[in-house]
């Protein structure tokens, strides 16, 4: 009897021990799927790029990307758990385990790679102005004396005008650029700024017809990167993803379907080639 005992505990012992090597709670690993699925942060209110739908689906050139690579990856569509990712909490969303991977138009910059790390780039966005399509007293990023500015915290683009270009400008900081957008057409702000192809989406909404325009004056360039943790283990897999979107001809066919026919981004700099952002 007493043998029978022992032996008994020694088998839970071993099945308890197993239990507790068999999932670790961890990620996956680069290129393997996992049966707990990816979380992926986007923007929620940038039309072409990425927009929650009324009906709760995710549709935009970053929402594209973001399936395609996590495809890649080795993770199936309803795998995927897509939350809201606002520029000003983007390194505290992945530095918290809150989100696995970011696409949510967020250039890569020095600053920021001491934080996180970047796959891509992805797609190269030149900054512009969106204005009132009846506002023709600015045409271009050094004619912003005296007016107010809107963009969102966290972004670069608005300090970018006041230190390179218009030192009198006022600066407006709200959370989302669809609040900008609707300051501007209440006339609270005089301007928003920030990547081209997003104040493209929102010109070109219905809402909005014929009371927005974009000034057309390129200025700088912004290379959107896949946000990731540091020493994550996928960068390099992002990378080919991203590289093998462009090369089956997936990306051209995304950003004609999110960013609208009349949309022309800039050759010189896209498709881009990615790498060189990894830890």
């Amino acid at each position: 009897m007493r043998k029978t005992a022992l032996i008994a505990a020694a088998a839970a012992a071993t099945l308890a021990l197993a239990a507790c090597g068999g999932d670790d709670g961890g990620a996956a690993t680069a290129g393997e799927g996992s049966g707990d699925g990816i979380t992926i942060g986007i923007k929620f209110d940038q039309p072409g790029l990425g927009l929650k739908e009324a009906d709760g689906s995710f549709s935009g050139f970053d929402v594209d990307v973001a399936r395609y690579v996590a495809d890649k990856l080795g993770f199936s569509e309803d795998q995927i758990t897509f939350v809201e990712s606002v520029s000003s909490q983007r390194e505290t969303m992945i530095q918290n385990g809150q989100v696995d991977m970011i696409f949510a138009t967020y250039s890569i910059t020095d600053s920021r790679k001491e934080l996180v790390d970047f796959g891509g780039p992805y797609f190269v966005a030149g900054q512009d102005l969106l204005v009132r399509a009846d506002d023709d007293s600015i045409s271009g990023p050094d004619g912003l004396d005296g007016k107010t500015l809107c963009s969102v915290a966290g972004s670069t683009s608005a300090q970018r005008i006041k230190d390179e270009y218009s030192a009198g400008v006022e600066l407006y900081e709200a959370q989302t650029y669809s609040e900008c957008v609707e300051l501007l057409t209440a006339t609270t702000v005089d301007a928003l700024t920030t990547d081209d192809i997003i104040l493209a989406g929102f010109a070109n909404q219905d809402a909005y017809a014929g009371e927005l325009k974009l000034v057309g004056e390129k200025f700088s360039t912004e290379n959107y990167g896949v946000g990731i943790p540091k020493e994550s283990g996928r960068c390099d897999a992002i990378n080919e993803a991203i590289s093998a979107m462009i090369e089956d001809g997936s990306w051209e066919q995304a950003l004609k379907d999110n960013a609208g026919a009349d949309y022309e981004y800039n050759t010189d700099t896209n498709p881009p080639t990615p790498g060189g952002n990894c830890s």
